[in-house]
């Protein structure tokens, strides 16, 4: 079977190109999931040294953030506690 659907050439490099963004897709997404299981191993890890995951991940999704975002997340959670006598 050819990639020629129809013999048109231009439709040819089409198909072409598609079944490229396609193997690229799905080479990603091999490498996405090896990366996925590395991070499991490395929690693992960090939970076999004694370390809280849950609170490991939330270092990690605060330190993406901006100062004024985590400040801001940070204070609002502050108000929320105080409104419900958690302080």
């Amino acid at each position: 079977m050819t990639d020629d659907i129809s013999g048109d050439s231009a439709q040819t490099i089409a198909v072409g190109q598609l079944r490229a963004f396609i193997e690229r897709i799905e080479r990603l997404e091999e490498e996405r999931k090896a990366i996925g299981d590395d991070i499991k191993e490395v929690f693992g890890e960090l939970k076999g040294s004694g370390f809280d995951s849950k609170a490991v991940r939330t270092i990690i999704r605060l330190r993406k953030q901006t100062d004024h975002v985590r400040q801001e997340e940070q204070a609002m959670i502050q108000l929320y506690m105080d409104a419900l006598g958690m302080s």
